[in-house]
């Protein structure tokens, strides 16, 4: 095996699994093992997608980070004509504490669709710090109030307000439906019906 039978065609993106809470490690030791080893016309991108929000409780912001895919890496590389990692590429991988196989076959790995990899790219190169809230409720879930002075009440998400972190429920108080703006975090989501039922056969 040898870099001469390498593909002419472009790069492409693969999934690398790898040890949980290594996914940083992993991209910066590749990283510097593509520049080091001269890897370059072999492996592109290394990317780590993250999502950072912000949280807002008791009217104060945060910006909260989390990786969106716990436990795999997106490497853009080139493959030989037959499908295999190059063998410079591959004893690079497999010299990385943390780094193991490529979703595939061992060393055929299966290349992401051109959706997937639309995805992956327009996440990794999101700003910073979005400008939303990250509010886990969607409209018409049914919620119970935890904080506040109508704790324990329950009621119907009507609207949520992103930008605020708000989310207006839809209660009922002595009889009379009432809408409440709340901040997320003072809500819990009620699982459904649905959800307790046993599966279908």
């Amino acid at each position: 095996m040898t870099d001469t039978q390498v593909s002419a065609a472009p790069m492409q993106w693969f999934v690398l699994k790898v040890a949980s809470n290594r996914e940083d490690y992993v991209r910066d030791k590749l990283d510097r093992k593509i520049k080091s080893d001269g890897l370059g016309d072999l492996v592109g991108r290394v990317l780590v997608p993250r999502e950072r929000v912000k949280r807002v409780k008791s009217g104060q912001q945060k910006v909260a980070e989390h990786k969106l895919y716990p436990g795999y890496v997106f490497v853009e590389m080139l493959l030989e004509k037959d499908g295999k990692i190059p063998e410079r590429a591959w004893y690079a991988f497999r010299d990385i504490q943390g780094a193991g196989d490529f979703i595939g076959d061992r060393n055929k790995p299966n290349p992401m669709s051109a959706k997937e990899v639309e995805k992956i790219l327009a996440e990794a190169e999101k700003p910073d710090a979005g400008s939303s809230v990250k509010v886990e409720f969607k409209k018409k879930d049914l919620v119970k109030i935890r904080e506040g002075p109508f704790e324990s009440f329950e009621g119907e998400v009507d609207e949520i307000n992103s930008e605020k972190g708000l989310v207006r429920v839809i209660v009922s108080i002595f009889g009379r439906s009432t809408p409440l703006e709340l901040e997320y975090w003072q809500l819990e989501k009620i699982k459904d019906s649905d959800s307790t039922a046993d599966p279908a056969p």
